[in-house]
């Protein structure tokens, strides 16, 4: 199967008959100032991590067109369960930069309610979202409310057994849900050549989903298809996967070295297809961006950057002993001796 494409790396388009889309100037505008908000947040949280300010960062640079392509497809009711990379996705739902950076400041398990949001909180353990996701939408069908779910995850977490058994309940049971998958080349220092043998979205139609495949990078793309696939489950169609060819152009998180396992000329390549960069070449040519609105979208950048760097340090630290009262439901002899020492060593530090 070749990926669905609009939008070439030098940004020529090409409609496609069989994925409509109305592409306006507002429309790319509306893209570009997503993606480029999603990167200045992303960049900043970045620079914080390395400042001492964030335990960890999982950066979603490179992938931008994929999460916003994809959520903008979506009604603001749809159900969203993400990983821990979606911070693209989760700006568009209205996600505050403080709920995000929250959890990895270590202030807390998860910063925000996911039923204001309709969108789940961080999963880190890899695919367990996905029958978590796969349950949801058994609730939804029974419901008959009219949403659909959305389960974002990696080509990492495809090669689990809980993704194979959520791909194969949710077609037996015909829920409405959508797999997103943001095929991003690597699982940390695993190409997806090494992890399996047949394309993600082979494997998911022998499961019996609806399968597509399309150019991640690509923006337009991105949404074309995934508001065709998302109708179409709305209407009763069954359960869908999408895989979205994209990469991810840092390293799996801020403790990892991609140097150490990729090569300069791979991400040379996959530079030169920039989602942003892309959608900015079809909208110079067309006269669809302005200086004006490149000095507006850079404005709007650097606020919410420096937003992100007073929000992050201006975070309150919870009482930390709090945390021992959230790992088992009843508390055992060794997790209460665990917090007792905990409360005596920060007793120590009071003089």
């Amino acid at each position: 199967m070749e990926p669905v494409r609009l939008l070439a790396p030098d940004g020529t388009l090409t409609p496609d008959p069989r994925w409509p889309l109305d592409v306006t100037p507002q429309l790319c505008r509306d893209f570009y100032r997503r993606m480029s908000l999603a990167r200045s947040f992303d960049n900043e949280a970045l620079a914080l991590q390395r400042q001492g300010e964030l335990g960890l960062w999982l950066q979603s640079l490179g992938q931008e067109a994929s999460q916003i392509g994809s959520i903008t497809a979506l009604r603001a009711d749809d159900y969203v369960f993400p990983t821990y990379r979606e911070h693209a996705a989760a700006l568009c739902r209205g996600i505050t930069p403080a709920e995000l950076l929250v959890q990895w400041r270590g202030n807390t398990h998860s910063g925000w309610d996911p039923a204001r949001y309709h969108f789940h909180i961080c999963t880190l353990v890899l695919a367990a979202q996905l029958p978590h996701a796969t349950g949801y939408a058994m609730g939804v069908q029974r419901d008959g409310s009219g949403e659909i779910v959305t389960a974002y995850f990696g080509d990492g977490s495809a090669s689990q057994g809980e993704a194979n058994e959520a791909f194969n309940w949710a077609a037996a049971t015909e829920v409405p849900l959508l797999f997103f998958c943001q095929n991003n080349q690597w699982a940390i220092s695993t190409p997806s050549r090494t992890q399996m043998r047949a394309p993600l979205h082979q494997r998911a139609a022998g499961f019996g989903l609806d399968a597509h495949l399309v150019d991640g990078n690509d923006v337009l793309a991105v949404h074309a298809v995934t508001s065709a696939v998302a109708a179409q489950i709305r209407a009763g169609g069954g359960p869908a996967l999408i895989e979205a060819l994209t990469y991810r152009m840092a390293g799996h998180s801020t403790s990892d070295d991609p140097g150490r396992y990729r090569t300069p000329s791979e991400l040379d390549s996959w530079t030169t297809r920039d989602p942003i960069a892309r959608l900015e070449s079809l909208m110079t040519a067309r006269g669809w961006l302005d200086d004006d609105f490149r000095a507006e979208v850079e404005a709007e950048c650097s606020d919410l950057a420096a937003q992100t760097r007073k929000v992050c340090r201006e975070l309150p630290l919870d009482d930390v002993s709090s945390l021992f009262g959230t790992v088992l439901a009843e508390e055992t002899p060794l997790l209460a001796q665990e917090r007792h020492r905990h409360e005596a060593l920060t007793a120590s530090f009071v003089d």
